[in-house]
C-alpha cells in the first residue's frame, strides 16, 4: 500500500495523519519546526495553538458548535483530545494549549503508522500528498505551491492577544463571571466606568503601531480577528459593542452592569495564565504595556506574552480544489487547513479530517466523499471550492475584474436552507438546521 506524505503538523496535518493511520495507511508527516520557526509559533509541538486558545462555542445551535458535533460523529481525533484538555470557558471549548499540543504530539509519536520528520519541504512531493502547511507556509514551499496553482497567493493579517499572570490581577476590581451566568463563572472581568473607558480609548487610538513591511501593505485584515486598534478606529463605541461589551456581565458585589468590560480567558490547565479576549493587536510592546496597565484590575499585571501580528497566506480554492479537498489538476494531491481559505481552529481540524478520510479512500481505491451542503462541514467546503464565488464584476472603465474570495469560518448563512413553520424564529431555525445536520452525519458515519 502506498504511503502518504503530509506537509505540516499543525491542526489540519495532525488530524489528517491520525485519520490515515487508524485506517492502516503509512504516513510521513513533515514539520519544519523547531528547526525553522514561523515567527508566531513558540514550540516544536504538533497542533500548537497560536492565537486564541478557544475553539468557540460547544452548543450545536451555534455554527461552530455544530461543526464540532459533526467532527465527533465522523470520528475526529483532535476534537477528542481538545475536550480532554479543556479549561473552563463558559459555553465555549477552550483548551490548555501546551497540554493539548503535547497530547497530540505524543499520540502521533506513539503511532506506528506515522513517521514524524523534522524537515522543511521546499517542493511539492510526488505521489499521494496532503498540503497542510498552514497560513504561515515557508517562502520556498509557498513558491512551489504558487508554481503548481498558477495563481498568486491571497493574504490577510492575523493578530495574537496578550497573556498575563493571574496572580498579578487585582481582584479588588476584577471579578469572576460568565455572560448571563451561563456555565461556570470562568472568565475574569475587568470593569470600566465611562471615564476609565474614555482614558483607555484615548491611549489606544494614539498608541504607536509596529510598522508593516512594504510587501505586506496590500494585505487585508480578517474581519473575525481584527486588531483591537483597528476596531477602535471605527468609532469610539465600537469596542463597547464588540469585545468589551458589558451586557450580561454583572458584578455581584455591586449589582452593577458597567460601561465596558475587558474579559480574560484561562489559557493553561494550571489556571496561572489568562489571555485578554478580543485583544489581538499590532501595537508596539511599550504601548501594549501602557494600555493593559490602564485597565482597572490590570494596573500591575505581569505580561508574559505581548500581542503580535503576522501575515496569513491562503490559496484560491475556488479555482483549485474540489469539495473533497483534492485538487482538480492532480489526483492524489489534497489541501487542508487554513491555507485553503477556511478561518478558525475548528475549521482547520475539520478540513484536515475530511482530507485524511478522502485520502484514505483514494489510497484504498474507494469513491471520495463529498459532504452534503446540509452539513456545516459540507457547506464550508462547498463554499470555498465553488467557482461561482469568484465572480467577475464591472469596474468603472467597463472592463471586468475578479472579486477575490475572503477567508471564511463556519456560519449559518452557508448552509442549505430549510423550510420553517415560522420564518422569524431564529432559535427554532438553528435547532432544525442542527438536527438535520446531525442526522446526515450519523448516517455518513456508518459508511466511513
Amino acid at each position: 500500500m502506498e504511503e502518504v506524505k503530509i506537509i505540516g503538523a499543525g491542526l489540519a496535518g495532525s488530524e489528517a495523519a491520525l485519520q490515515l493511520a487508524k485506517r492502516g495507511i503509512k504516513v510521513k508527516l513533515f514539520e519544519m519546526r523547531p528547526n525553522k520557526t514561523t515567527g508566531a509559533h513558540v514550540t516544536g509541538d504538533c497542533a500548537e495553538f497560536v492565537c486564541s486558545n478557544s475553539l468557540g462555542s460547544s452548543d450545536i445551535t451555534n455554527a461552530s458548535g455544530l461543526l464540532k458535533k459533526e467532527m465527533e460523529i465522523l470520528g475526529g481525533e483532535l476534537i477528542k483530545i481538545a475536550y480532554e484538555n479543556s479549561v473552563p470557558a463558559g459555553n465555549a471549548l477552550a483548551i490548555a494549549r501546551e497540554d493539548f499540543a503535547k497530547a497530540v504530539t505524543k499520540k502521533i509519536n506513539e503511532n506506528s503508522n506515522i513517521e514524524l520528520i523534522r524537515e522543511e519541504i521546499t517542493e511539492i512531493p510526488k505521489g499521494n500528498v496532503i498540503i497542510a502547511s498552514g497560513p504561515l507556509t515557508s517562502d520556498k514551499f509557498a513558491d512551489s505551491i504558487k508554481d503548481f496553482t498558477k495563481e498568486e497567493h491571497l493574504s490577510f493579517f492575523d493578530a495574537i492577544a496578550p497573556i498575563v499572570e493571574v496572580d498579578s490581577i487585582n481582584f479588588d476590581k476584577a471579578f469572576w463571571a460568565s455572560r448571563y451566568d451561563k456555565g461556570e463563572a470562568s472568565y475574569i472581568n475587568c470593569p470600566m466606568n465611562k471615564e476609565e473607558y474614555e482614558n483607555f480609548y484615548n491611549i489606544l487610538i494614539n498608541a504607536p503601531r509596529i510598522e508593516q513591511h512594504a510587501v505586506d501593505k496590500n494585505s487585508r485584515f480578517f474581519e473575525s480577528c481584527l486588531p483591537v486598534e483597528v476596531l477602535a478606529s471605527r468609532g469610539k463605541d465600537t469596542l463597547r459593542f464588540g469585545p468589551m461589551k458589558p451586557v450580561g456581565l454583572i458584578d455581584k458585589r455591586t449589582g452593577i452592569e458597567n460601561y465596558a468590560v475587558v474579559q480574560l480567558r484561562q489559557d493553561n490547565s494550571a489556571k496561572t495564565l489568562f489571555n485578554l479576549v478580543g485583544f489581538q493587536t499590532n501595537l508596539k510592546w511599550g504601548a501594549q504595556k501602557e494600555l493593559i496597565h490602564s485597565i482597572p484590575g490590570l494596573e500591575n499585571a505581569n505580561i508574559v506574552r505581548y500581542g503580535v501580528m503576522h501575515r496569513n497566506t491562503f490559496i484560491n480554492s475556488s479555482q483549485i480544489l474540489n469539495p473533497t479537498m483534492e485538487t482538480r489538476e492532480r489526483t492524489g494531491l489534497f489541501f487542508a487547513g487554513q491555507i485553503t481559505g477556511t478561518e478558525g481552529y475548528t475549521e482547520s481540524i475539520a478540513t484536515g479530517m475530511l482530507a485524511g478520510i478522502n485520502m484514505s479512500r483514494r489510497v484504498l481505491g474507494k469513491e471520495l466523499i463529498t459532504l452534503p451542503q446540509e452539513t456545516m462541514l459540507g457547506a464550508l467546503t462547498f463554499y470555498i471550492t465553488d467557482k461561482a464565488h469568484l465572480e467577475h464584476i464591472s469596474s468603472r472603465d467597463g472592463s471586468l475584474r475578479y472579486l477575490p474570495p475572503q477567508p471564511i469560518n463556519s456560519n449559518w448563512g452557508i448552509l442549505a436552507p430549510i423550510d420553517l413553520p415560522c420564518k422569524k424564529n431564529k432559535k427554532l431555525k438553528n435547532e432544525l438546521l442542527a438536527k438535520r445536520s446531525v442526522e446526515i452525519a450519523e448516517n455518513l458515519a456508518r459508511i466511513l
